[in-house]
């Protein structure tokens, strides 16, 4: 699926990514945790197309996409769901989820009526997978921050991607909120098939929603397993876990 080998990329004199080689086979679910300017996000924006690395190769499924736009990538079958929601605030939930399959669907159709009774079924049918299907004709303005964030990730998957990036998905949401609110995430992702990588930072919901752990250190990667494994790795729990909350 995923193959990341001798990433480079430096800003000035600090080294974000430290010859950083990553493999990530289809249909796994892998978080990346490290504390702020560890390398996460350098390594999903250079995946995503928003950084060129200064060195090293990244593969999609054999295809190389390293330094490629984010256009192109996403083409590629790579979607990417935002820490604060990027929706159109004065429309429905609804009109957000035909727009984004408008736009996935490629320049052959993007001009077919965004209303069209096929993107209509389609959209509702991912909105009832997120148990959204009530909030469907309200304005996205209205809606609260957590249903905002379900509708983001549930418009990242209108393009039916092989690879979903998620950062910190449930960020600013309530302690009672979190679990069930990525019960319903993880529901959703199975039953769509796709592989997730995603930035988190809530040691609870690592160990409960991922298969396998890559930690970040100043730029490198200082433990890639099971949560388990990882989460009692002296040099992780020195430098990654030491400066994270176990839960909010």
């Amino acid at each position: 699926m995923l193959s990341a080998r001798g990433l480079m990329k430096s800003f000035g004199a600090v080294t974000a990514a430290d010859n950083v080689n990553i493999e990530i086979p289809t249909g796994q679910r892998v978080s990346l945790i490290g504390s702020n300017g560890a390398g996460k996000t350098t390594f999903v924006n250079m995946v995503t197309g928003y950084l060129k690395p200064d060195a090293g190769t990244i593969e999609l499924d054999g295809q190389s996409i390293a330094g490629l736009g984010p256009r192109r990538i996403t083409g590629m079958g790579v979607a990417r769901s935002f820490q604060i929601p990027q929706l159109a605030l004065d429309m429905s939930a609804l009109d957000n989820m035909l727009v984004a399959a408008a736009c996935n669907d490629g320049k052959q159709s993007f001009w077919r009526p965004a209303h069209a009774c096929d993107r209509i079924d389609r959209a509702m049918a991912m909105l009832s997978k997120f148990k959204l299907e009530e909030h469907a004709d309200r304005r996205v303005s209205e809606l609260p921050g957590g249903v905002r964030k379900l509708l983001d990730i549930a418009m990242a998957l209108t393009g039916r991607p092989k690879l979903l990036l998620l950062d910190e998905p449930t960020s600013g949401v309530s302690v009672d909120e979190k679990f069930p609110m990525m019960d319903t995430i993880s529901a959703a992702l199975a039953s769509e098939r796709v592989t997730v990588l995603f930035v988190e930072h809530d040691m609870e919901i690592v160990t409960r929603y991922s298969d396998r752990v890559i930690a970040f250190y100043s730029g490198r990667v200082i433990a890639d397993d099971p949560p388990s494994t990882v989460l009692d790795d002296p040099q992780v729990q020195r430098y990654v876990t030491g400066s994270l909350k176990r839960g909010h």
